[in-house]
């Protein structure tokens, strides 16, 4: 049994920093890097590529939407057009900064609103699976466990990576709990460790209203913002390898 850690970095932002991207680097086998639409600078993103570099961890994009005072977070219209143009772009200005350090770009993974928007809306899934695509068939695409994203990804044959979180919450229908909602966001760690068991070992998942659903685990996001971010990502892989779970990369 194994599965990839993955972890969202390089979401400084000139002065103002976020995470502990050092640090993270140490647990992970693959970083989704910010691109400069909700988080990410130029010098950020390189630094980040060189750390991830550095600590032999597979390097990915992680576009959103044009939403830096939101963190691309908040529920902003976009057509499939836009979502299209804008991803393309994302990839691309990540993967100069890959390229130039030597560094290959292995996978892409939407962010925060245009996860969700991806999630469920199969216009917009197809336009930002359609992008990967066109830019490198090659490339991995990560999307929430059986939504939208990873249908559209597979239509057009791309390799696809089911999703899961250690420290979110699920709706009945596979989606995350909304973050208005109390619980949707787990900050105990008792909690966020058995979801994690329970996803990878059984492949099911307890809801925010008590039930289970059935959820492919190809994934684990570790978010990389939280107070106790880095400490999480450490008991999260060492309880997954005490567990006999290989922790390694799709790449």
């Amino acid at each position: 049994m194994e599965v990839d850690l993955n972890c969202d970095l390089g979401e400084s932002f000139g002065v103002y920093q976020l995470g502990n991207d050092q640090e993270m680097m140490k647990y992970i086998t693959s970083a989704n890097i910010a691109c400069g639409f909700h988080a990410g600078d130029p010098i950020t993103m390189r630094d980040a590529v060189l750390l991830a570099l550095a600590n032999k961890v597979s390097i990915g994009a992680h576009p959103g939407l044009p939403d830096l005072r939101g963190f691309g977070r908040r529920n902003i219209h976009i057509s499939p057009k836009d979502a299209y143009h804008d991803v393309v772009y994302q990839i691309g200005a990540l993967e100069a900064f890959v390229r130039s350090e030597g560094g290959l770009l292995t996978h892409v993974k939407p962010h925060g609103a245009l996860y969700n928007l991806c999630a469920v809306d199969m216009a917009t899934a197809e336009a930002v699976a359609e992008a990967v695509y066109r830019v490198n068939p090659n490339l991995y695409l990560y999307g929430l466990s059986g939504s939208r994203l990873i249908e559209a990804g597979r239509k057009l044959g791309l390799k696809t990576i089911n999703e899961v979180f250690a420290d979110r919450a699920y709706m009945e229908n596979g989606t995350l709990a909304p973050r208005h909602l109390e619980g949707s966001v787990i900050s105990d760690e008792i909690a966020s460790i058995n979801q994690v068991l329970q996803l990878v070992l059984d492949k099911r998942v307890k809801t925010i209203t008590g039930t289970e659903i059935p959820l492919q685990a190809d994934s684990i996001c570790l978010h990389g913002d939280g107070i106790k971010a880095v400490e999480m990502a450490r008991i999260i892989s060492t309880t997954l390898k005490d567990n006999g779970v290989l922790i390694k990369p799709f790449f």
